[in-house]
This record gives structure tokens, C-alpha cells and sequence, in this order.
């Protein structure tokens, strides 16, 4: 009884420390690749400056001063000028770097749930239901995301909430067609011929061992559709179906910068700068977790 308690006990201590070994690799490998440490450095100061922003702003991103307008850098304390209201760049740069967080992340959320539900069902279910649905992504496939984006904008009107939810409707088929072809060759696995031999339900075998199976691939799937649907807000909101002004969005800030492009370049130059560098971070680090988190490109 003593014997098998100490047993116990060294179970319970090995797991934390598989644990922080995870971590621990986890930190290791990402030092070693420059592009996976550097795209990741992009994403937590994105996130901490889309949370303290209102803190770090050194100016009130709606706050408008005629006297001021179309400042030049480092003119007046505004670091990178103003726009032609007088509103301070940095600032407003600052502050659509949470609406880029917020529309990245939750349209990765609403499409990625609704396409891996839809990718499952196709792909474990197969039959009529695989066929009715993948002619639907096929169908939706064959017109160009943007241009779907804003027909779906200009139906349901402009708006942060809309803008997620037009880029989740047009941005799900592509959650869908990758989850189902991994549910495909997840059923030719052997483990799962043998859950079928025994006659595990079918249920069964798709909550145990199909579904887990799919968090690697919607992991790195999701960490590079982040970079696409930020660049598809930017594109939608530059012109003018996304967010809207006074709304700081780094959109908007260029389509309202462009008429100034030959006399105050700062007004689309900065703004443009932003959504290159998080989409780089965001891409550098979906890679770099697609070769550390797939077997296959480890040479496993």
C-alpha cells in the first residue's frame, strides 16, 4: 500500500515537470529560429499595446486641433505628426492597433468554429452531406475574398461587428476545405481502422480521437489567417465599408491620408508601415509554428 502511494506521488510530481518541460522547449525552439522569435515579439507588443494603449498614447487619438494640422514629424511633440484635423498620428496608430487585435482574433474565432464544424461534418460523414457541402465552398471559393467582403459589407451595413462578421462569412470556406482534408486522412489512419474493427460508436471515435487530432493543423491554420483577415479589414475600411471614422482604424487612416499622399506623406507612410510589420509578425510566426508543430516538415 506504501509502495503504490509513493507511486502516486511520483506521478503527480512528473506532471508539472512534463509540463514546464513542454514550456521550456517550446521557448527554446522559438529562440533558435530568428523569424518565429521576431514574429512573436510583433504579436505580444501588439497585444500589449492594443491593452495599455490608452495609457501610451501620448495624445487623445480623437482630439482635434485645427492650429495643429498636417504637423510634420517630430514637430511639436507629435513623434509622427498630424493628420489633417490636427489629431496625433502615433496615437491613432496606437488605438487601431486594438481594432486590427480585435477583428484578427475574433473573425479567426467565428470563422475558424463555424469552417472546422462544416469540415468536420464533410469529412467524417461523407455521402450526400460531404457533397452538398463542399459545392458550397467550391461555389463560394470561386469569388474573390475581398470582393465578397464588401458585397456582404454594403448588405449588412459598416461597423466593427459587421465588418467581423462579413470577413468570418467569407473567410470560413477556407477552415473548412483545410479541416476537412485532414479528417480525410485521419480515417485512413490505422488507429482508427482498428476503433471501427472493435466497434467503437462512431460518435466515439469522432469526440476521442478525431477531433484532438485536429488542433495542430487549426493552431497553424488560424495563426496565418490572422494576417489575412487584418489586411482584409485594412482593405475593406480603406474603402470605406469597414470601420468607420472617428473610429481610429489603420484603414480608414489611409483612405483618409491619400489625398494628402504628394504634400504630407506621413498621413499614409505610418499607417501603412503598421499593418506591414503585424502582418510579417503574424506570418513569421504562423510558419514558424507550422514547421515546429507538423510532423511532417519535422521529418517525423
Amino acid at each position: 500500500m506504501a509502495t503504490q502511494l509513493s507511486n502516486n506521488e511520483q506521478v503527480v510530481e512528473q506532471l508539472p515537470e512534463k509540463k514546464e518541460s513542454k514550456v521550456r522547449n517550446f521557448f527554446s525552439n522559438l529562440v533558435r529560429s530568428w523569424t518565429g522569435l521576431l514574429g512573436f515579439i510583433i504579436i505580444v507588443s501588439l497585444i500589449l499595446i492594443s491593452i495599455f494603449g490608452e495609457w501610451i498614447a501620448p495624445f487623445d487619438p480623437l482630439h482635434a486641433e485645427f492650429s495643429k494640422k498636417l504637423l510634420p514629424p517630430l514637430t511639436d511633440g507629435h513623434i509622427l505628426g498630424t493628420d489633417q484635423l490636427g489629431r496625433d498620428i502615433l496615437s491613432r496608430i496606437i488605438a487601431g492597433a486594438r481594432v486590427s487585435v480585435i477583428i484578427g482574433l475574433a473573425t479567426v474565432l467565428v470563422a475558424g468554429l463555424f469552417g472546422t464544424i462544416v469540415g468536420i461534418i464533410a469529412g467524417y460523414f461523407r455521402g450526400w452531406i460531404d457533397v452538398v457541402l463542399m459545392r458550397i465552398v467550391d461555389v463560394q471559393l470561386s469569388f474573390p475574398f475581398i470582393l465578397l467582403v464588401l458585397v456582404i459589407s454594403a448588405i449588412i451595413g459598416t461597423g466593427l461587428r459587421n465588418i467581423i462578421i462579413s470577413l468570418a462569412i467569407g473567410g470560413w470556406v477556407i477552415f473548412a476545405r483545410v479541416i476537412r482534408s485532414e479528417v480525410l486522412s485521419l480515417r485512413e489512419q490505422e488507429f482508427i481502422t482498428a476503433c471501427v474493427a472493435t466497434g467503437v460508436p462512431r460518435m466515439q471515435i469522432l469526440v476521442r480521437h478525431i477531433v484532438p487530432n485536429l488542433f495542430t493543423p487549426l493552431i497553424i491554420l488560424s495563426s496565418l489567417q490572422v494576417a489575412t483577415f487584418i489586411i482584409a479589414e485594412a482593405s475593406v475600411s480603406f474603402l470605406g465599408f469597414g470601420v468607420q471614422p472617428p473610429t481610429p482604424a489603420w484603414g480608414n487612416m489611409l483612405s483618409e491620408g491619400k489625398d494628402y499622399i504628394f504634400t504630407s506623406w506621413w498621413l499614409i507612410t505610418f499607417p501603412g508601415i503598421a499593418i506591414v510589420i503585424t502582418a510579417l509578425g503574424v506570418n513569421f510566426f504562423g510558419d514558424w509554428l507550422r514547421d515546429t508543430l507538423d510532423p511532417e516538415l519535422k521529418g517525423e
